[in-house]
Parts: structure tokens; C-alpha cells; sequence
């Protein structure tokens, strides 16, 4: 009974062991053939959106800087270091994407400059972190009418930052000698000035001269209310200018809305009174005043310098027309509006809408301090009648579709 236990387990043993070499020769077989060309392993499963990993994309380019105090500059306030500020400028202008870089915590006495754009590239920068102050009156050259000037640059230029532009102009607000401009562009192209103060001009802060494609960003300009003729911003001969989010209280035009946004002179003491050219297609919007005389003004008769009562009415006068002036709120002390146009060009297209002017002496308004139009037309609504009665002026009730847009300044 045992042997037979021990043949048939043998037996079994045997069948067990055999079936075993077979399924591994198949097995070996099979694996041959794959290195041999056989079947071939599948692909990787490709990545869903979700698992694929994310492409972190390249930093945009930083400007490469050019700070002015490796080219010599002091930054001591008592040091003259224009020719450090031009050095740097002309080295900057031979690259792409560069910066003039004028460091925080430093006070720059710099001259009478001309940054000369005529071959630089493009995208070039002036960053101001620091403080530029101009010389004394005695250290500028007779007749000198500009004090910083961005020239020629036709491929943009930009002028940034938290710094201070002092024109140091107490000395000069009693001369009766050309004041220099402390600010300006000439000639050029996509221009944008954000950020800066510009201080105590001699005369006006930021001018913009032939320019195209002005953009001015929380800019401040400023200057004691005694000081003449410091206007804010200034154009001529300049297209596409848009102005927002910025503060302007600068002399004796606080009196001016216009004049503290853009002076609309027409005529001045280098050309005939009443002027020649146009203005049209302006627009101001979204604009608060505290305490200015007059806030809102067109005035036709202007003669810089001289006594506006003895302005005569002239055969010419600058054309205006497409002025639009909606949502000024605040206070006057003199009259709220004051439209003075020519009788041989009268102002057509003029529109005040939403105009929220009162005295700021908090008394109602009275004929005395209504509002003046002379020849002008459009739609203009006020609850004060204006005067004179026989000035030619229309008034509508009509509300206005302007496009005014209560989230954004412009001019």
C-alpha cells in the first residue's frame, strides 16, 4: 500500500514538473521575441490638462538701468550734476528697453538740459526716484525758456516714479524776464508721465509741444496760489492726450479749471491777440475743485501779460468747437463759468452737463456771480441763468449723450 503511495505521488511529481517547463519555455519564448523585434511594449499614457505640468512663463525683460550717480553724479544738492544726467541719458538712448535711473533718497541740482531723443531706441525710460532741483534765477543764462526737455523721441519715452521735480521758481515769480517752462516734450510720440511732483515752476510744470499719443497719470503739479502764470499742464499743436487721476493747484490759475488742466491760450505775447489754428474735441470729466475762482473757462480774449479787461475783440481768434465739460463738482468764488468767445469765431459744439458748482462762501448763487457766456452754442445745462442775456449764447435742457464715464478722468 505504501510502495504504491510513493509510485503515484512520484508520478504526479513528474506530470507537475513538466507543466512547469512548458509554461516556461512559453514564457521565455514570448520575451525573446519582444527584444527581437516582436511585440513591442505600449507607449506611455499621455498626461490629461489636468496632470500635465504647468509652463512657468519667462519674465518679461527688466530695463537694464543706467543710474546717474556712476556717471559722477553728487546727488549733494549743491553739486552740479547735469553732465552726469546727459552722460547717462546718451548712454541709455543706445539701448533697447533702457532706463535713466535717478535713485531715491538723493537731491540733484541739474541746469538747463535737453534730453535729445534724435537716435535713441526705443522704450527708453526716465525713472525718478529722487529729487531734481533747478539753480538759482542768477545761474541761468538770459532768456533761457525751458528748464528739463524730452525732445524728438519718436519711439516712446516714459517718465516715472515717486520723485520730485522742484523748479525752485520764488525767484522768478517777481521778474518780469522769460520764465522757463520746467517740464516739457517737443516732437515726439507715445509719451507717458506717471507718478512724478512736479514743484514751484518758474513758469508752467508739464507743457506737451507737436506731441501725439500723451498719456499723464497721477501726476501732481503744484505751486503757491501768488505765483504767476504757473500753469498746470500745458498744450499746443498736440493730438490724442489723455489726463486722469491727477491733482493740479498751481498760482493764480487756480482760477481756471481749464488753465489748470490745459491752458486753451489763444494768443499771447509772441503772436497776435485772438490767435489763429483750433481746438476741438476735448473733453473734461469727473473733476473736483475746492475754492477756484473761476472753474470752468473759454476765453478768446486772452493776451498773456497784459491786463484781460483791455483785451480787444479780434477780427481772428483760435476756433473752438467739441468741448465737453460733465461731472465738475465743487466750489467757486468768483462765477462758476466764464465763456468768452469772439464774435467773429464763436465757440460752436460747447456742452456742460452734470456741473455742480456753488460758492464756496456756502450763500446761494446771485447775478453777480452767474454764469458769463459770450457767442458760444450748445447744449449747457445749468440751473443759473447765464448772462448776459444778449451775449448769444444758447441753453438747452436736453441731457447729453457724451460718453462721459463716471470711473475715468480725461481731458
Amino acid at each position: 500500500m505504501s510502495y504504491f503511495s510513493l509510485k503515484s505521488l512520484t508520478f504526479l511529481f513528474f506530470i507537475a514538473f513538466t507543466l512547469w517547463s512548458s509554461s516556461l519555455e512559453t514564457c521565455t519564448a514570448r520575451g525573446g521575441n519582444a527584444l527581437r523585434g516582436g511585440l513591442k511594449p505600449k507607449p506611455p499614457r499621455k498626461p490629461t490638462l489636468k496632470e500635465a505640468p504647468r509652463l512657468i512663463p519667462h519674465p518679461r525683460h527688466l530695463p537694464i538701468n543706467f543710474e546717474v550717480r556712476r556717471y559722477g553724479a553728487k546727488g549733494d544738492g549743491i553739486t552740479d550734476d547735469t553732465k552726469a544726467f546727459q552722460a547717462a541719458w546718451m548712454d541709455a538712448c543706445k539701448v533697447v528697453n533702457s532706463a535713466v535711473l535717478v535713485p531715491a533718497r538723493f537731491t540733484f541740482l541739474v541746469g538747463p538740459v535737453s534730453f535729445d531723443g534724435s537716435n535713441c531706441q526705443s522704450k527708453i525710460i526716465f525713472k525718478l526716484e529722487g529729487t531734481i532741483i533747478a539753480p538759482d534765477p542768477q545761474a541761468w543764462r538770459n532768456g533761457a525758456s525751458q528748464w528739463l526737455v524730452f525732445t524728438k523721441l519718436n519711439r516712446g519715452i516714459t517718465v516715472t516714479g515717486n520723485g520730485v521735480i522742484d523748479g525752485r521758481g520764488s525767484g522768478w515769480w517777481r521778474k518780469k524776464s522769460t520764465r522757463p517752462t520746467a517740464v516739457r516734450f517737443y516732437g515726439s510720440s507715445d509719451v507717458r508721465v506717471e507718478g512724478i511732483m512736479i514743484r514751484n515752476s518758474p513758469r508752467c510744470h508739464l507743457k506737451f509741444d507737436n506731441c501725439k499719443g500723451v498719456e499723464v497719470n497721477a501726476v501732481t503739479a503744484s505751486s503757491p496760489p501768488d505765483s504767476p502764470n504757473t500753469d498746470g499742464i500745458l498744450l499746443s499743436n498736440s493730438m490724442n492726450v489723455q489726463i486722469h487721476s491727477s491733482e493740479l493747484a498751481c498760482g493764480n490759475y487756480f482760477n481756471h479749471l481749464a488753465s489748470k488742466l490745459t491752458l486753451l491760450s489763444y494768443g499771447n505775447h509772441r503772436q497776435n491777440e485772438g490767435g489763429s489754428g483750433l481746438v476741438r474735441n476735448v473733453q473734461f470729466s469727473n473733476i473736483n475743485v475746492s475754492g477756484v475762482g473761476r472753474p470752468i473757462v473759454i476765453n478768446q480774449f486772452y493776451c498773456d501779460g497784459k491786463d484781460e479787461k483791455k483785451c480787444p475783440n479780434k477780427t481772428a481768434a483760435v476756433a473752438v468747437s467739441g468741448i465737453t465739460f460733465g461731472n465738475i463738482f465743487g466750489t467757486y468764488t468768483v462765477r462758476p463759468v466764464d465763456l468768452a468767445c469772439s464774435d467773429s469765431v464763436p465757440c460752436t459744439d460747447v456742452n456742460l452737463n452734470a456741473i455742480n458748482l456753488n460758492p464756496s462762501t456756502g450763500k446761494k448763487p446771485t447775478l453777480d456771480n452767474a454764469p458769463y457766456c459770450w457767442k458760444a452754442s450748445g447744449e449747457m445745462n445749468l440751473t443759473t441763468p447765464m448772462m448776459p442775456p444778449d451775449g448769444g449764447c444758447s441753453k438747452t435742457d436736453k441731457p447729453l449723450n457724451n460718453g462721459i464715464r463716471p470711473d475715468r478722468d480725461m481731458c
